[in-house]
């Protein structure tokens, strides 16, 4: 299933495919509506999302309610659970531990970052790794790295839904990973050898990091650093995907860009992600996605193949 569309030549320097994140969220949405559906009929309920907020930060707050609306939008059950700014790291816990043994719930994401005083790392192992939706938890990265099945986290996820899409079997391509955090870096680079690629993991210390993307058929761009990644560095025909989000000041506005220098480099690309549009919409509907995966396998049943 193709979800890449062509640009209109209004541009004649325009020569690379837009990835539409946003459209190929859209149509897995539907699929995973359907098998949501399926799952209410034969298992007697349906997949339950807890989301769990700490804190008022306002963009928090944003990706909080868009995750349960979109949980709800395909079928699921949308548990919010909103804790006070200056909420206590046992208190934290007490909560996950009972969402660990409800039922109803079968994914858990706690809103990262959370407030200074509370350690996040002893949080996110405090989660079943079962429920782990958000794919953080030391085991299931431990499973990715091993490849063996498991939760998966949900940018990384995304990026490589959208590849598989723009360019098919990904077997035998020279991929370049710009950034190596726990977050995205380091599983998109296990998740493309998983594919049979040949992965170089750069960042922003990498020596002659022109000349490495410059080599790569598939460039993922993670590094959180406005248009570092120029545009003649591209490889001709390349797939670009830009997991930048990045805001600048332009003519005395805001503008959101990418890790990747886009004008330029869609003359290069044979297909690249646009910031945004490109992979952020990928990342809830990959939590939706994890979260019914998450209550197949709680229940013993086969996990439908959505993409």
């Amino acid at each position: 299933m193709s979800t890449t569309t062509t640009v209109p030549q209004e541009d004649a320097r325009m020569s690379a495919r837009i990835i539409d994140g946003k459209a190929y969220a859209a149509g897995l949405g539907e699929r995973i509506a359907a098998s949501v559906s399926a799952l209410a009929e034969t298992a007697g309920n349906p997949p339950g999302l807890a989301v769990v907020l700490v804190g008022n930060d306002p963009a928090s707050g944003v990706y909080v309610r868009n995750k349960g609306k979109t949980a709800r939008k395909v079928g699921m059950v949308s548990f919010e659970h909103v804790m006070p700014e200056d909420a206590t790291q046992g208190e934290l816990m007490k909560l996950i531990g009972e969402l660990n043994t409800d039922d109803a719930v079968d994914g858990i994401l706690v809103q990262l970052p959370l407030p200074a005083h509370l350690d996040s790392l002893a949080v996110i192992d405090a989660i079943d790794p079962s429920k782990d939706v958000d794919g953080l938890h030391p085991l299931n990265a431990g499973r990715l790295a091993s490849g063996l099945p498991g939760l998966v986290s949900c940018t990384p996820l995304g990026c490589l839904m959208l590849l598989r899409a723009a360019r098919g079997n990904l077997s035998g391509l020279d991929a370049i990973v710009v950034g190596r955090s726990i977050l995205v870096g380091k599983p998109i680079a296990q998740l493309l050898l998983a594919e049979n690629c040949t992965v170089t993991v750069a960042h922003s210390r990498t020596r002659a990091l022109a000349a490495k993307v410059a080599a790569a058929d598939i460039v993922v761009a993670a590094v959180g650093q406005p248009e570092m990644i120029k545009g003649d560095w591209i490889k001709p025909g390349a797939t670009v995907i830009d997991v930048g989000i990045n805001r600048v000041e332009r003519d005395g506005k805001t503008a959101l860009v990418g890790d990747v220098e886009f004008d330029v480099a869609s003359q290069h690309a044979g297909a690249i992600t646009p910031v945004p549009g490109g992979v952020g919409p990928m990342t809830i509907m990959s939590l939706i996605h994890n979260t019914l995966v998450a209550a197949y396998m709680r229940r013993g049943l086969a996990v439908p193949q959505l993409w």
